[in-house]
């Protein structure tokens, strides 16, 4: 494959073992020829960036600790161009994986059409439609942490002096503005005339791009940043002000900087799929429902460093707006449109 290919290799970086032992805590249609056996599923991840990135180090994660527990055997393959992405599928296919799970928002027609050819293989694929009930093998799955979202930004709109936050996102898609926008209700609860900076800088991977657009949010004001990107932090330590992390924590490299992150959880969506497999039930279903915080798919990192620093009346209101986003009494609410500065 021109993609880099591993066999159950462990993790690169710190922070993903760091996640990995945090990981371990959580813990196919009839008739398709699904496994329905004990032994371990074969799963194959497929991944347009390193995983590093935070969005697809979660899956990662969640694959090792599938395949620590012995439910699965797991490679992957990262860095697969999206043009290349549907022969990696097919290579997979072939090879007799029960399981093949990744992103397909770049390739979606042409990842369903080889779904469609593999009957008898398990696709769960990160995407921004519904899943087809024509392709019964293909369930879809989305970070829906808007609730995680929300109270980092009842963080941030305490701990910002200045009431002008930078949002720094990869793309003005679903998947990102949901996020941005529950984390500007949050702080909204906080301080309602904040004001935000929002730019999106055209790609999951680019530090320098994320940082150098932080620079400028920061000279223009803002006291506290939003990293939906990597980069947005360094620029935030670098200039003397704060942040607040998404979908992993990172306070642990910005000791002094990142004041709370708004973590995903994939083991309940990867661990459903795998009991829908195993079951012989696996279906076309969207599993975005399972990033919610009732499900356990979403939450609030430790304040760690910060701990006595964040003023109480918010964390009076995160206590509180937790307890009823879990009992169901408040709902945050769901805007996928493209946020914008105000």
């Amino acid at each position: 494959m021109a993609a880099k290919t591993r066999f159950n290799a462990p993790s690169r970086r710190t922070f993903l073992q760091t996640s990995l032992a945090g990981a371990a805590l959580y813990g196919a249609m009839p008739g398709r020829g699904f496994a329905q056996d004990a032994k371990p599923l074969k799963v194959a991840g497929i991944y347009t960036v390193p995983v590093e990135q935070q969005w697809v180090s979660r899956i990662h994660l969640a694959a090792l600790a599938a395949q620590d527990r012995g439910d699965v055997s797991y490679t992957y393959s990262e860095n697969t161009a999206n043009t290349d992405y549907p022969r990696v599928m097919r290579e997979y296919a072939e090879g007799g994986y029960d399981l093949i799970v990744g992103e397909i928002f770049g390739v979606e027609q042409e990842a369903r059409e080889v779904a469609a050819d593999y009957p008898d293989v398990a696709f769960l694929l990160g995407s921004s439609f519904k899943p087809d009930p024509a392709i019964g093998n293909l369930s879809v799955f989305d970070n829906y942490i808007q609730d995680a979202s929300y109270l980092s930004g009842i963080i941030a709109g305490a701990m910002s002096k200045a009431g002008n936050i930078g949002m720094v996102g990869g793309f003005p898609i679903p998947e990102v503005n949901r996020l941005m926008h529950a984390f500007m209700a949050g702080a909204r609860e906080m301080n309602p005339n904040i004001t935000f900076q929002v730019a999106f800088i055209g790609s999951w991977f680019d530090p320098p791009k994320a940082k150098e657009t932080a620079y400028a949010m920061i000279e223009n004001g803002a006291d506290m940043m939003y990293a939906e990107r990597f980069g947005v932090s360094d620029a935030a330590k670098e200039k003397g002000v704060l942040a607040i992390g998404n979908v992993i924590d990172t306070q642990t490299d910005y000791p002094d900087t990142v004041v709370a992150s708004a973590l995903w959880h994939f083991e309940p969506t990867l661990d459903h799929a795998i009991e829908q497999i195993r079951a012989g039930s696996f279906s076309a279903a969207d599993y975005g429902m399972y990033s919610f915080m009732k499900e356990g798919g979403c939450s609030l990192a430790p304040f760690g460093t910060f701990e006595g620093k964040i003023p109480q009346a918010a964390l009076d209101k995160v206590t509180a707006q937790t307890a009823a986003i879990k009992d169901g009494t408040f709902t945050v609410e769901i805007n996928d449109a493209e946020p914008k500065s105000a």
